[in-house]
């Protein structure tokens, strides 16, 4: 039987971006599904409950526990579901996540324009301190610093655009990788997609 594996986007996203890398995984022999929710109205604290509900109720159906791959903000929502340790999650991959909180978040919210961020500002201003005990879970960073995140954030070291390197780098990782992305790119990249899967069945990216 496959492996499940859950994709979750990032603010100001929805399920179609995910599209390219859950076609990857599914030919790496993965049983893909993609996980929508309201990044600004709702928030990530909200989205996490959402989630969590979900895979409550898929165990309840008999499905299989499923390992998460979140985009962006949608990494913290996996991490913040995650915390629950008898929740029905295997490993968990964060691409191009602020696990520390957001520069870019932060210049944004200097220049009173958090309300773009919604209830998802504290966030991804603050980030998390831990990823979740007894998870197995590991960060890819991009390292292409080409995107919207320069007009609104000074980055400290490499970047992908939006987030810095260094911000995605959280205790408790049991894995962490850089690769040659864009923060958007990461979902497009077949490489990436290779580590996602590599990562999903070993708990290694390598």
């Amino acid at each position: 039987m496959a492996e499940r594996v859950v994709l979750l986007h990032g603010i100001w996203n929805n399920r179609p971006v995910l599209w390219p890398l859950a076609a990857r995984l599914r030919a790496e022999g993965f049983e893909a599904e993609t996980f929508g929710y309201p990044s600004v109205l709702g928030g990530a604290e909200a989205a996490a409950q959402q989630l969590a509900a979900k895979l409550r109720l898929d165990a309840r159906k008999g499905r299989a526990p499923a390992h998460l791959v979140g985009h962006s903000l949608g990494g913290l929502v996996c991490l913040l579901a995650a915390q629950d340790v008898e929740l029905p999650v295997q490993r968990i991959v964060c691409l191009g996540s602020p696990l520390t909180g957001s520069g870019a978040a932060r210049a944004v919210h200097r220049r009173g324009l958090a309300f773009g961020m919604g209830r998802s500002a504290r966030v991804l201003l603050k980030g998390l301190e831990h990823a979740p005990p007894q998870r197995q879970v590991g960060a890819i960073a991009g390292t292409m610093e080409v995107g919207l995140g320069r007009l609104f954030g000074t980055f400290t070291g490499p970047h992908d655009g939006t987030v810095a390197v260094g911000e995605t780098r959280l205790p408790g990782l049991v894995d962490h990788m850089e690769v040659r992305a864009t923060h958007m790119g990461l979902l497009v990249s077949r490489v990436v997609a290779e580590y996602v899967a590599h990562f999903l069945r070993n708990g290694r990216f390598a």
